[in-house]
C-alpha cells in the first residue's frame, strides 16, 4: 500500500517512516546542490538531520528544514516531535541574525 508515497506507514517504526519521508524530499534537496542526513530519532520522536554541500550556511537551509522537512514529518509520520539541524560535531545549528 502507498499513500502518498509512504509505503504502508502503519507496520513501519519511527526511524523507518522518517527516512522514507526524507528520501522523498532528497531529489529537490540534491537539485540545489544539498543534501540532507539522519543524524539520530529519539523514541519519543524528536529527530536530528544534517545538511551537506550547498545547505551548510546556505540563509534558506532554515526554511528548508521548518517549511519543507517539518512539515512532511508533521504530515507523514505519526509521532513525529521535533526536527533539528546539527552541525559536524554535532552542535545545533543557530539561525542567523
Amino acid at each position: 500500500m502507498v499513500t502518498d508515497g509512504i509505503e504502508n506507514p502503519e507496520s513501519m517504526d519511527l526511524r523507518s517512516k522518517i527516512e522514507q519521508v526524507l528520501e522523498l524530499m532528497r531529489p529537490t534537496i540534491q537539485s540545489d546542490g544539498g543534501d540532507i542526513e539522519l543524524v539520530d530519532v529519539t523514541e519519543d520522536g524528536h529527530v536530528k538531520v544534517r545538511f551537506h554541500g550547498a545547505c551548510v550556511g546556505c540563509p534558506s537551509s532554515s526554511m528548508t528544514l521548518q517549511a519543507g522537512i517539518e512539515r512532511n514529518l508533521k504530515t507523514y509520520v505519526p509521532g513525529f516531535q521535533s526536527v533539528e539541524a546539527i552541525d559536524e560535531h554535532g552542535r545545533p545549528i543557530q539561525d542567523p541574525l
